[in-house]
């Protein structure tokens, strides 16, 4: 009776066992297969210049950023390919890419609003967002879910024959309405330098947003509904 009753808990258990493990597999995420499809940009592209910042210290955290483990470049493939064809065209003109962002872990996306909801942290208000209170970040710049992580999204600027950043009017990841496309307030040379940009990017399949001059999405996204995980690497 006792053999019987020990056998049937350790069958039972043994059973809870594949259950859990079964649910853990469930709960994984089940984008992770797709890795293999995200090519690294730099070496596709290797003309391009990349500063990828929530790899270093210089950006709107003030440190690294969870889940770049390398100053990389990763988007799908089908969007790194159409780049590649943006970075000929570039040359063509005498200038070049220059990456700040592309695909983005969920994970890093997290960390943003961690910091944005961190209201004491005001670090580098003076640099990335000087006219607006970091409360009022949340939604129009910093987002719970960002079209970074679907891997066809890409953050950049271009630069000269010598690498020089061409004059946009705002820096990269200033969270302010001069840095909308078509902010009023810049010089007609800073918006034909967005404008260069914006011709490069959209001529190459690319779709602007009108907030941010220096972002792009590859259309059609190749996930439009995913949003990844795995880390930069």
């Amino acid at each position: 009776m006792a053999f019987t009753l020990l056998a049937r808990l350790t069958k039972s258990t043994s059973l809870l066992g594949i259950a859990l493990m079964s649910a853990s597999a469930a709960c994984a995420n089940p984008s992770d297969d797709k890795r293999s499809e995200f090519v690294d940009v730099g070496s596709l592209l290797p003309n391009a210049v990349l500063d990828i910042r929530y790899f270093g210290h210089h950006n709107f955290v003030g440190k690294p950023v969870d889940g770049y483990n390398a100053p990389k470049c990763l988007l799908h493939n089908s969007a790194a390919k159409a780049l590649k064809n943006v970075q000929i065209a570039a040359q063509i003109q005498g200038l070049s890419l220059k990456i700040f962002d592309c695909y983005r872990p969920q994970r890093a996306v997290d960390h943003f609003v961690r910091w944005v909801n961190d209201l004491e942290d005001t670090r580098t208000k003076a640099e990335f967002y000087p006219n607006l209170g970091k409360d009022k970040l949340l939604g129009d710049y910093i987002a719970a879910k960002s079209g970074h992580s679907r891997g066809s999204t890409i953050d950049l600027t271009l630069v000269d024959a010598k690498g020089k950043e061409l004059d946009m009017g705002s820096p990269f990841d200033m969270f302010d309405t001069l840095s909308n496309t078509d902010d009023p307030r810049i010089s007609a040379e800073q918006k034909a330098n967005r404008y260069k940009l914006k011709t490069l990017m959209t001529e190459g399949g690319f779709a602007p947003y009108s907030m941010e001059w220096w972002h792009f999405t590859y259309q059609p996204q190749a996930y439009p509904a995913t949003y990844f995980d795995f880390v930069v690497e």
